[in-house]
């Protein structure tokens, strides 16, 4: 075995016994084949021979022949408190397994991970036979076995004499030595390479193991047993306490060991380290079970000390980044940084500037390939590591704190990082912000958190990159700081000072308060007029984003005013065709939605689609965002066929424009899994939420907005598949994240807190549903007041919980004070005044008032006619329901027609296997049963049992009702399920 070492002087040969000499001639007998010989050299010995043939007399190779035979030793076994790595260990036994060929097998790492210790243990694991050592060069084994008197001699000897051979390279670190000037070329042998260079992969291919940090359950047990403490549930706690500070890297485990071995203090390390990390990774132990010199700082310094000035530098600053996610476009684009009269100077900025010339080409152009040149030089030591998919680089995070203290000016390297990213984020396309931010959120915390003194107009630029994030606490923490400032230095009316206040409100907006963010738009909007003027697109912008807060604040009407407004200024000043006009038609297109006139919606944003698609092309992402918000028009008009047709195109443009996982192609999957539940495909929906939910966390992080959302979305598929207990569990994390992220009086977390009550509702638990629906009220009166759209909506599933409870004239006095209310602030006509109808219906004949409940579904039911079509499921859900008031009052045929029209039309819309199909069959087997016609209510409900199998399987609730209906010797009618209006049921966003 060779092992390679620069950090040792010592030069190891060792090898099984010789075969028997052959006939003697000057380079001695040929020999048989041997016993698996080992040979391990270090580095430093290979340097210094410089393989140089040495010429020698015979007395002279007598003597180096006695000295080597009489040093003879045991190879270095592992050491005795080896744990873990048993995936490596196997996949090398594995490969070594076969015969015939040369094989070669390359461990690589960072300092300190343990890749001598992984060969020196599949050695031992591998050799049934006694290994000698033998302190020597390669060409002492040319002496030894009188075969010359050079290294070359050795290494031919192993090539033509021996066939089964071991040799490690360990630690063959230097980049700059050629390592296949010392493998034997030949087609037979062994070889382990050792090295923190993972270039020399070039010579095993894919027969390589990346060593790093251990897994918890191997690392745990070495930490005790280095330390000499017994493993109990409490000393295993502990330590995987230390072991996540000490992020599982080996040797920094064996030194915290160590160094708990002698205090016997156990519980007291932690602290200690957490205020004395650099001192304690940087103390050698007394004791040592095994032969390495080196503690975890010094063995990184040995490393670090062989860097090229550039390369060395290149570390220095990263390590005032995040360690993660440290990307080369970062520096190209900070390279490209435009200077403007409101940003920093030249000499402000000349030290970035100064880091940044090293990677630029002479014409002042950003080179990539000097980047790459400081990159690999890092790299070979694996002081940083590459992610090729993800195209950015990270440090180990114990390489990243000792990095910074190997600067003397850390505000210095802070301010140059903190600077070079804000101009960064200048110079990045303003369309791809959303994915700089996955990128640059940590790197910006680090920087935030380091009190990094750079200019404002950098740190405005830190706060949008917060706000793309979903980070909304934190961009309203800058943006305050930030338009503080820029009072200070620019004035109130100064541009710069505007866009910080238009920005400041959009998050408040953003985080529920809602008032502070049209107070502050008002102020703006005022300012701009008396600046810029009533029809600057500055002030327009303004004006469209005050709207967006009356829309927030439930002033519809406002909202939808105001917006016609800017969309006849935008006509008048750059046309019906530009862009500015468009997106004025499109937030216009919301009011209309918000205000229930869906038609008037989704027939503006067809005329915004038919523009964009002249103006921008097929595949641009304003076009497909238009589509979606088409799509969502639909599904409000009760078309789920074509929003889904129109989901699914849209999916497919932004996988092919954006990728699989961008966040808009994932919001389009998010849109089209709600059109699979509109249509009844409930697992389809399911199983296609649980796919954007997991990239929504691998992307955007589990506590993003858009992450919750779609947790929110796959708790509502598991309660339509009858899964209420999975439904519940999810919802409770939501609105903990929720309450975290937005804070407890936020409209998303009472939103989630009004689903969490469906949740226990759903599982029988009503009276726990009623105390949440009491408290979500509660919180929607003080912030947004006695008749705003939510609390009217908490009104209503309050008096949902009352009627569950058989509280019905409860339930009827909350519902009539939520009709009235709505008539007022939506009108007669709008879809959430109509639903409140149905729902005072039903406590009509909760309360046996039957004919009052007829009256007014008969009302609700032209109502809906008129406005939305004889075949909109509103439509057929009114009709249902006044089929069942027919029952209620005996009229059982009128009953039957009723539910026969609304069969056919629900089978035509929704398809036959629809949950709303199968109901309405049910409905109309119990009005078979009521006309005594029992044999065709069975064939009905034996159909429909069939059906509720396949779908939503055995034993969902629907199943079992329809199964006992079926069991049950004289079955009664069965209601139809009252129209329940949940808030913030699904959550379909418009992009």
């Amino acid at each position: 075995m060779f092992s390679l070492d620069s950090d040792s002087r010592s030069l190891h040969i060792a090898g099984g016994r010789g075969g028997d000499g052959g006939p003697a001639h000057l380079q001695g007998g040929t020999g048989g084949i041997g016993q698996g010989p080992i040979v391990n050299i270090r580095t430093s010995q290979l340097i210094a021979h410089n393989l140089q043939a040495t010429v020698t007399t015979d007395q002279a190779s007598l003597l180096r022949y006695l000295r080597a035979s009489q040093t003879a030793s045991h190879c270095p076994p592992p050491s005795k408190i080896f744990c873990g790595r048993q995936e490596i260990l196997n996949k090398m036994h594995h490969f070594f397994s076969d015969t015939g060929i040369q094989h070669t097998y390359v461990l690589y790492g960072l300092g300190g991970a343990g890749k001598t210790q992984i060969a020196l243990k599949f050695i031992k694991e591998s050799s049934s036979h006694t290994i000698a050592t033998i302190d020597t060069g390669l060409k002492n084994i040319a002496v030894l076995k009188h075969f010359g008197d050079s290294p070359q001699d050795g290494l031919l000897w192993l090539t033509s004499k021996v066939e089964d051979w071991l040799l490690l390279f360990d630690n063959a670190d230097d980049p700059s030595i050629n390592l296949n000037d010392f493998i034997p070329q030949c087609n037979h042998g062994n070889i382990i390479i050792t090295s923190r260079n993972p270039g020399l992969r070039v010579y095993a291919g894919s027969n390589s193991s990346l060593v790093s940090d251990m897994e918890e359950e191997d690392a745990v047990p070495l930490l005790l047993k280095s330390a000499l403490q017994e493993a109990t549930s409490h000393t295993e706690q502990i330590a995987a306490e230390i072991l996540k500070s000490l992020h599982y890297l080996p040797l920094a485990i064996v030194q915290a060991g160590a160094f708990i071995s002698k205090s016997r203090d156990l519980d007291g390390y932690l602290p200690l380290y957490m205020k004395h990390q650099a001192r304690l990774l940087n103390e050698k132990p007394a004791q040592s079970h095994d032969q390495y010199a080196w503690t975890v700082y010094t063995t990184w310094q040995i490393s670090f000390d062989q860097l090229t000035p550039p390369a060395a530098m290149f570390l220095q600053h990263c390590s005032f980044l995040h360690y993660n996610g440290i990307s080369e476009e970062i520096f190209r684009y900070a390279s490209e940084y435009q200077f403007s009269s409101d940003g920093p100077s030249e000499e402000e900025l000349e030290e970035p500037l100064e880091f940044l010339s090293h990677f630029l080409a002479p014409d002042g152009e950003w080179d990539s390939l000097q980047f790459l040149d400081a990159t690999n030089e890092v790299q070979s030591y694996s002081l940083i590591s590459f992610d090729a998919e993800k195209k950015a680089f990270s440090i180990h995070p114990l390489v990243h704190s000792w990095s910074q203290g190997t600067v003397r000016n850390a505000e210095r390297y802070m301010s140059t990082m903190g600077s070079i990213l804000g101009m960064a984020l200048s110079e990045r396309p303003q369309w791809d912000m959303q994915l700089a931010s996955l990128l640059l959120c940590p790197h910006i915390e680090s920087a935030v958190k380091m009190n990094v003194e750079i200019a404002v107009i950098f740190r405005a630029q830190y706060a949008a990159i917060f706000w793309e994030g979903g980070r909304y606490k934190q961009a309203t923490r800058l943006q305050e700081e930030v338009l503080e400032k820029q009072r200070q230095l620019m004035g109130e009316n100064h541009p710069n000072t505007l866009s910080t206040m238009g920005n400041l409100a959009t998050s408040y907006s953003d985080l529920g308060e809602h008032q502070k963010a049209k107070e502050l738009k008002v102020i703006v909007l005022e300012k701009r007029k008396q600046v810029l003027g009533e029809n600057h697109p500055d002030t327009l912008q303004t004006m469209g984003n005050l709207a967006s807060s009356y829309s927030d604040l439930g002033e519809y009407q406002k909202a939808k005013e105001l917006r016609i407004l800017v969309l006849e200024k935008e006509r008048q000043l750059v046309g019906e065709d530009h862009p500015n006009t468009l997106q004025a038609m499109g937030s216009l297109a919301v009011s209309y939605s918000d205000l229930g006139e869906h038609q008037k919606a989704k027939e503006l944003e067809v005329i915004v689609l038919e523009k964009r698609k002249q103006v921008l092309g097929e595949n641009h992402p304003k076009t497909l965002q238009t589509m979606g918000n088409l799509a969502v028009s639909y599904s409000d008009l009760g078309e789920h066929q074509k929003a889904k047709e129109l989901e699914v195109i849209v999916l497919e443009k932004a996988r092919q424009l954006l990728g699989e996982n961008h966040p808009k192609t994932l919001q389009t999957m998010g849109n089209l899994a709600v059109s699979y539940s509109d249509l009844g495909e409930h697992q389809k929906a399911k199983e296609l939420e649980v796919i954007v939910l997991e990239k929504a966390r691998q992307l955007l992080g589990e506590n993003h907005p858009n992450t919750l959302s779609t947790m929110g979305n796959l708790a509502n598929s598991y309660s339509h598949l009858g899964e209420h207990a999975k439904a519940k569990e999810l919802r409770i994390l939501v609105l903990e994240k929720e309450r975290q992220l937005r804070g407890e009086n936020h409209p998303n977390t009472l939103s989630t807190m009004g689903n969490l009550a469906n949740s226990h509702s759903d599982l029988g638990q009503h009276q726990r549903a009623k105390e949440l629906r009491i408290l979500v009220l509660e919180k929607e009166r003080q912030l947004v007041g006695e008749d705003h759209p939510n609390t009217l909506q908490a009104m209503g599933n309050l008096a949902v919980s009352y009627s569950e409870l058989g509280e019905h004239q409860k339930a009827k006095e909350l519902k009539v004070i939520v009709l009235e209310k709505r008539k007022q602030v939506l009108g007669e006509n709008h879809p959430d005044t109509l639903s409140t109808m149905g729902n005072l219906a039903s406590s009509y004949a909760d309360l046996g008032e039957h004919q009052k409940a007829k009256e007014l579904m008969i009302f609700v039911l032209e109502k809906q006619r008129q406005l939305v079509g004889e075949d909109h499921p509103n439509t057929l859900q009114a009709m249902g329901n006044l089929a069942v008031s027919y029952s209620d009052l005996g009229e059982h045929q009128k009953a039957k027609e009723l539910e026969v029209i609304v069969l056919e039309k629900r089978k035509q819309v929704l398809g036959e296997n629809h949950p709303d199909t199968l109901s309405t069959m049910g409905n109309l087997a119990s009005t078979y049963s009521d006309l005594g016609q029992h044999q065709k209510a069975k064939k009905l409900r034996i159909l429909v049992l069939e059906k509720q199998k396949q779908i939503l399987g055995e034993n969902r609730p629907d199943t079992l009702k329809t199964e006992k209906l079926l069991g049950s010797p004289s079955p009664k009618p069965g209601k139809p399920s009252r129209t329940r209006r949940i808030w913030a049921l699904f959550h379909r966003s418009r992009m």
